[in-house]
């Protein structure tokens, strides 16, 4: 309702829309003031890459879909995460984007990276497409776990961000693993996956030298995604402290989940409200203009965030962080092994130094378990998210 009245024309933030509480405001590991801060706090959300539904954009596979809208959300909420992590890496977590300023090359950059083309990296098209060899068929819902198992794939044809993708499966963070997964220093990750640089990469507009300097790093950044599911039908409430504990680490790229055939992208709380951004508002493609610049205001949600309760949070959702360095990891296992020390707090996941031999290789997907008894505890468990980790019967 809130969304039919404002237009991107909006030149000043309605803010009574914020409730005016001393409780803090946390965004993406960043705390403020709604008293002293209400411009900063509109501020941080705005330069968010908010995605949502289009109409309009070529087929998907030549003779597909042309919107995603009904069908999307997940998928757009899975780009917005994934967007987060590309300007942290690029751009830094104090980018901020203001109207009508002239942003840098990287900026657009990340942005592309998005376009509803086939040729983009992260696009719906890519998205859909790669889903179909998870069996998922183009037009059908992802949940969490497609989402994230899907970017990781695609991450591999991006050697401009040279990012080492982790999903943590069976609710367990191998220490271990991730160390491994970060210091591989080869020349690009999966060399027969990688893009020939004179074709895809620079038809991407990126720089010929992409990634050259990162490759030679002992680092790469890294990008971890966690499915869980934190209750049967509800979320439990013994979560509630350790997600919002999520929320205030530096490397914080929010969480994706939503309700069942609705999902959103979290990326703060105020007191017992999560803040999210909704893809649900379906929008033109946008194409280049003629000077082939890329018209970008659509990509900034420009009215204050939308709100819900944490209590009405579906169960199944998939939590992001961002570690730039070797430090920045480290930095974020110590404050996990802290929030084991929080009264009241739930660990939503376990820190171990290497997984236990008997789990499944969470390198290797598998999302469509074809035993019955996965089968049938997989409808038990959620019938929206088919295909989330139920893999240790």
């Amino acid at each position: 309702l809130f969304l039919a009245t404002l237009t991107y024309d909006t030149l000043r933030f309605e803010y009574e829309d914020f409730p005016e509480t001393k409780e803090p405001v946390w965004i993406l590991g960043r705390k403020y003031s709604v008293f002293t801060e209400k411009e900063e706090i509109l501020l941080d959300v705005t330069s968010r890459l908010w995605f949502t539904y289009r109409k309009n954009f070529p087929a998907i596979g030549g003779t597909g879909p042309t919107s995603d809208t009904g069908w999307g959300c997940m998928l757009r909420c899975g780009q917005m995460i994934f967007a987060q992590a590309l300007v942290c890496r690029h751009l830094g977590r104090d980018w901020r984007w203001i109207k009508g300023k002239r942003q840098m090359d990287n900026y657009f950059n990340v942005l592309n990276a998005f376009i509803d083309k086939k040729d983009s990296y992260y696009s719906i098209h890519q998205i859909a497409q790669m889903g179909v060899g998870e069996g998922k068929s183009i037009g059908q819902w992802y949940g969490p776990n497609t989402v994230a198992q899907v970017l990781k794939k695609l991450a591999t044809f991006d050697t401009w961000s040279s990012l080492a993708v982790h999903i943590a499966m069976d609710n367990t963070v191998a220490m271990e693993e991730i160390r491994r997964l970060c210091q591989s220093n080869l020349p690009c990750a999966g060399a027969a996956a990688c893009p020939a640089v004179e074709s895809d990469v620079l038809y991407n507009g990126y720089p010929e030298e992409a990634g050259v300097r990162d490759r030679l790093s002992l680092w790469k950044p890294l990008v971890l995604l966690i499915p869980l599911r934190l209750g049967l039908t509800e979320i439990n409430e013994a979560y509630i402290e350790t997600l919002k504990h999520c929320f205030m680490m530096p490397q914080s790229l929010g969480v994706i989940g939503g309700k069942p055939n609705s999902a959103h992208y979290f990326i703060g709380y105020v007191g017992e409200e999560l803040i999210y951004l909704d893809p649900h508002t379906t929008q033109p493609a946008v194409e280049p203009n003629d000077s082939g610049c890329l018209p970008d205001e659509s990509f900034h949600c420009q009215h204050p965030p939308c709100r819900m309760s944490i209590a009405e949070l579906d169960p199944s959702i998939a939590v992001g962080f961002f570690c730039n360095t070797e430090e920045d990891f480290n930095d974020w296992c110590q404050q996990i092994k802290k929030l084991s020390l929080v009264r009241g707090a739930l660990p939503m996941f376990e820190l171990v130094e290497r997984q236990p031999s008997h789990f499944s290789n969470p390198d290797v997907l598998n999302l469509t378990p074809d035993s019955s008894d996965a089968d049938r505890l997989e409808r038990f468990f959620d019938s929206e998210d088919e295909d989330f980790e139920i893999l240790s019967l």
